[in-house]
């Protein structure tokens, strides 16, 4: 059963950026879209460069506040080598929660990974500061993925850097299913 503790709505938003080679930021930003659920508050994740089925997807279904949709394929995108194709997904992912952030329906919008898309080059940096800039005033915004620029840590609210000080990977683990995807 779904239950909301208290109905809350956010008077001034902030802007999070999550960041950093460590593990979970998309992780702190799902965390962050479950908690502010429970308390009336809806979410909307544009993930930028994931088309894959990551396990989030089918999580938040069950909770009708939060509303995930992925722009990219399900492939990965190598630096200096993203495609024309790469490109216009992370144009239809900001257009998209543009849309979103002035419709009124959400409290919070995450752009998860769009650091890492604009280190890949799928989308500028003036671009995420336009769309930083122009969010009403009473929208959480957090942006998550490595390699944030300095553009956007001097325009945050709350930067949170992760930092990977061991990591299985190291030991040739891949992602798994459930913890990494």
């Amino acid at each position: 059963m779904h239950t909301i503790i208290q109905k809350t709505k956010l008077n001034r938003g902030f802007v999070h950026i999550y960041t950093g080679n460590g593990k979970g930021k998309t992780s702190a930003a799902l965390g962050l879209a479950f908690r502010a659920a429970g308390r009336g508050l809806r979410t909307y994740i544009a993930q930028f460069m994931k088309g894959q089925a990551y396990g989030e997807l089918a999580s938040a279904q069950l909770v009708p506040e939060i509303t995930i949709e992925q722009f990219g394929k399900d492939t990965f995108v190598h630096v200096d080598k993203a495609t024309d194709e790469d490109i216009l997904l992370a144009e239809n992912g900001l257009a998209t929660a543009t849309e979103a952030m002035n419709s009124g329906k959400y409290d919070i919008i995450v752009l998860d990974e769009i650091n890492i898309a604009i280190y890949f080059k799928l989308a500028p940096v003036s671009r995420i500061i336009e769309f930083v800039r122009s969010r009403p005033g009473n929208i959480e915004l957090v942006l998550t993925g490595r390699n944030a620029p300095q553009a956007l840590l001097a325009i945050a609210d709350l930067v949170t850097e992760m930092v990977e000080v061991k990591h299985y990977y190291d030991q040739n683990i891949s992602a798994r299913d459930g913890i990494e995807r």
